[in-house]
């Protein structure tokens, strides 16, 4: 008997020093707004996959701490991927389990967690911007900052080389502009340019079915609003745009996190923007010369202010 307690003990010492040891954001997992999610099972263990609407798929990654989500939306003849993750899983393997329509990739912006396999595919449409066509030439040194330490949740896919990882160069087969439609067949993607994030920035409207995917510019977590090419003023103008929507949209598609918001959120979010930007939330110091601003249960992520002498 007294073998059994100290096993018993044992198991639970081992059990809670596994526990501290992840990073806080993996202790977070799994987010209990998936239980209410069809999950579709792929081959791919990096990946977990939901049926978030008719015909679309939300392709999530938690096991690295952007928890970054890419959608597949089909139509009758075509489909298209936003945004392809991190590059650290088989996403085109996935996509082929999901379709057999012939896939387009356009990518929400060019951050490398959004790009990381478009290499594995042949059509990839970008916005017309200098930015866009930087980061189609790939990038070392931002994927590997995707993996120090507190980065990863769990274990690397299996024959996965963490040295040799980079963001891989792509093509851009045709640029896309604001207001452009993508027909699909029988479901029609209208792209809004919502620079700010990053200067090629767009959200996507489907409007017959009231979803907005919104990429980086709204998801439910704390929003990076700190990299050099942020504009401040370009992204409240952006979501200024995309609240006007909120009357036509039941669903809202951020691309980290969870992949579900009612748009309710869009006119809250500008709000709690502009109270930012009046100077009525107080700055939180953070490393690196950021700060962050929680209000309203928003959190934004930025440079810290400048002071003038």
């Amino acid at each position: 008997m007294a073998c059994g307690v100290m096993l018993s003990l044992t198991m639970v010492s081992s059990a809670a020093s596994e526990q501290s040891s992840l990073p806080e954001w993996c202790k977070a997992l799994p987010r209990p707004e998936y239980k209410s999610l069809e999950r579709v099972t792929v081959s791919d263990p990096w990946f977990e996959v939901y049926r978030v609407a008719q015909s679309v798929y939300a392709i999530y990654e938690p096991h690295q701490s952007e928890e970054v989500i890419s959608y597949l939306i089909s139509g009758t003849k075509q489909a298209l991927l936003f945004d392809t993750g991190m590059g650290i899983g088989d996403l085109k393997k996935v996509v082929l389990e999901l379709t057999h329509l012939p896939v387009t990739v356009l990518n929400s912006h060019t951050h490398n967690d959004h790009v990381g396999d478009n290499w594995q595919f042949q059509t990839i449409h970008g916005m017309d911007t200098d930015f866009t066509r930087q980061n189609a030439r790939g990038s070392r040194e931002s994927a590997q900052a995707e993996l120090e330490p507190g980065q990863i949740c769990g274990s690397l896919p299996a024959g996965f080389d963490s040295k040799a990882y980079s963001t891989k160069p792509w093509k851009i087969a045709r640029y896309v502009y604001d207001a452009d439609v993508i027909d699909l067949g029988e479901r029609k993607l209208r792209v809004l340019a919502t620079p700010g994030h990053t200067p090629d920035a767009i959200s996507l409207l489907d409007r017959a079915n009231g979803l907005l995917f919104t990429g980086d510019t709204y998801y439910p977590a704390r929003i990076w609003l700190f990299r050099p090419e942020t504009d401040l003023a370009a992204y409240e103008a952006s979501i200024r745009r995309l609240a006007a929507l909120a009357p036509q949209v039941k669903t809202v598609l951020g691309a980290h996190n969870i992949p579900l918001a009612d748009p309710s959120v869009l006119p809250r979010l500008v709000t709690a923007f502009q109270k930012v930007r009046a100077g009525k939330v107080a700055a939180l110091p953070e490393s690196d010369g950021k700060v962050s601003y929680n209000v309203d249960g928003f959190s934004f992520l930025m440079r810290a202010p400048e002071h003038k002498n």
